[in-house]
């Protein structure tokens, strides 16, 4: 996102988005000392799964069928595939206004991060980042892409 060229892939702002949350999504130091901390600027886990699925729709279908606009290959969609799938079993059996520690003590929470994990790192790597960078603010990710939260 910071080296990501804005303009390399047609729908950039929600690859942006995608990445932001499958970064956040695949932390566990980022989830003890942000998520559970409550430290502000980042949201929380329904954050990040709304900024995953909002205008993807990925909870409806496939990541294949952005390879090319948001996703480069099909090797990146199916990652994303499994780690949405793992995330939203989850959203859907602890419920969307859980408090974070009730997701992280779900039996399938080490798989789904394993999963968004797998599918930011193959994405950061293709984008020239480097995965293990701390994840931006919400505030910077508006910044970035040009969002309404962006301070003017």
């Amino acid at each position: 996102m910071g080296g990501m060229p804005l303009n390399d892939m047609p729908w950039w702002r929600w690859r942006c988005n995608v990445r932001s949350a499958l970064h956040m999504l695949s932390d566990p130091a980022f989830h003890q000392e942000t998520w559970l901390a409550g430290r502000p600027g980042y949201g929380d886990v329904t954050d990040a799964v709304y900024r995953l699925v909002e205008d993807t729709w990925l909870d409806n279908w496939s990541a294949d069928k952005y390879v090319g606009t948001i996703f480069r290959d099909a090797q990146e969609a199916q990652l994303v595939d499994v780690a949405v799938l793992r995330v939203l079993r989850i959203m859907h059996q602890v419920g969307a206004d859980a408090p974070v520690a009730a997701y992280m003590a779900h039996e399938g929470w080490a798989e789904a991060v394993q999963a968004a994990r797998a599918a930011h790192v193959h994405m950061a790597t293709a984008d020239g980042e480097d995965p293990d960078a701390p994840p931006r603010s919400l505030e910077v990710l508006a910044i970035m892409t040009g969002g309404a939260d962006a301070p003017v």
